[in-house]
């Protein structure tokens, strides 16, 4: 599944947690959002789970976008850092 996450978290400590956690799961693209490809239903619930943990739902947001394989080709970038080719190749 592909993902685009957005956070809104008011504590700087939570929000380099936060930054962290995303980190290991996608591609960090704008201040507070990041883009998840390919991720597993068990590596999407394992993140939820964890980001669940770290927020504190009166005052913080973490918003979760799910792209279509046809929508992900639909997405248009003007400038910024290109996406991360994760692919693995042997030869």
């Amino acid at each position: 599944m592909d993902l685009v996450i957005s956070y809104d978290i008011s504590d700087d400590r939570r929000r380099t947690k936060i930054h962290k956690v995303l980190k290991s799961y996608g591609q960090w693209m704008q201040f507070s959002l990041f883009e998840c490809h390919d991720l597993t239903e068990a590596q999407y619930a394992k993140l939820r789970s964890r980001l669940s943990r770290l927020i504190k739902a009166e005052e913080d947001s973490v918003r979760f976008y799910f792209l279509c394989a046809c929508c992900r080709e639909k997405v248009e970038r003007i400038g910024g850092e290109a996406l991360r080719d994760d692919s693995i190749f042997l030869v």
